[in-house]
């Protein structure tokens, strides 16, 4: 292989990975997985062959229409994100990929998902999933993230949207049990990026965001963290007593959510950026393990 044509494919490489990173693959991974885990508990037994081609055709469009979503994120917090250790990295704050170029990929992703949803799931799922771009995407990232502390809260509903649009691929409807799901999501939210934020707090300060450490102080955020996941544990509960699942979930969301409720009110009592950041790592396996039991439990029911 001659030089030029090695170093060609070596800047092909480097530049299908940039683009990959826009689509902020761990977030993604995890919205999908809410999605799937809403698609078999919308699913009685186990699904046939037809069901699992809409399951998989189902997480294509919506990973596609995520990564849009998390595509056009960077675009819009570029500035922002080249003031934060944490997002420094992203190709748009290096200036490694143009506004035109990332703006094209998230739309080439957004019509690309909203296709495969439309025409081989339901024209249901493809909306929802529209809505949520346009809620993550516009509402909460243009308008509420720089305007409100309590940006989290209300955008917050747009993330917890996955298990819903799982739902609606596999029934055409939204049911009572999808809207449970997207309250245990909608409310673990503000605890999960308010623990984040209370280590980062520094970084949020210096990028002129205004998240609740930053406008009403640390002590204020602690407390509404441990408020948060108290509710969050009620909420954990609600599968169980709706009938969604057995006692291998309940025993299974007691034990995590008394976790991830014991990181909180050990956050409150005495603060520290460790503990934040344990809190934060936590409340990624509560809401992993707790969505991995309801997977389980209904298959063994």
């Amino acid at each position: 292989m001659s030089a030029p044509a090695s170093i060609h494919r070596s800047h092909t490489a480097s530049v299908m990975r940039q683009f990959y990173a826009l689509t902020k693959p761990r977030v993604v991974q995890l919205i999908v997985f809410c999605a799937l885990i809403g698609m078999v508990l919308a699913v009685p037994g186990v699904p046939g062959w037809a069901e699992l081609q809409q399951a998989v055709l189902a997480c294509l469009g919506i990973w596609l229409v995520a990564g849009a979503a998390a595509a056009f994120n960077c675009l819009v917090e570029k500035g922002i994100d080249a003031k934060m250790k944490r997002t420094a990295w992203r190709p748009t704050a290096r200036g490694e990929l143009s506004d035109r170029q990332t703006l094209l990929f998230s739309m080439v992703l957004c019509a690309l998902g909203s296709a495969i949803l439309w025409f081989a799931v339901n024209p249901l799922t493809m909306w929802l999933t529209f809505a949520t771009f346009v809620g993550y995407a516009v509402i909460y990232t243009v308008i509420l993230k720089p305007l409100t502390p309590q940006n989290i809260v209300i955008g917050g509903a747009s993330g917890a949207m996955p298990p819903v649009l799982g739902w609606a691929a596999m029934t055409g409807e939204v049911s009572p049990e999808a809207l449970i799901l997207f309250l245990i999501i909608f409310l673990w939210t503000p605890p999960h990026f308010w623990a984040l934020a209370l280590y980062r707090v520094e970084d949020y300060r210096k990028a002129g965001l205004p998240m609740l450490p930053v406008t009403h102080g640390n002590e204020f955020t602690r407390l509404h963290v441990l408020l948060y996941t108290l509710i969050l544990f009620a909420a954990c509960l609600l599968p169980f007593i709706y009938g969604m699942s057995g006692w291998l979930y309940l025993v299974v969301a007691f034990g995590v959510s008394i976790g991830f409720t014991g990181y909180a009110f050990a956050l409150w009592r005495n603060y520290s950026d460790a503990l934040a950041r344990k809190t934060f790592r936590f409340s990624l396996i509560h809401l992993s393990v707790l969505f991995a039991a309801l997977l389980v439990d209904h298959y063994l029911r």
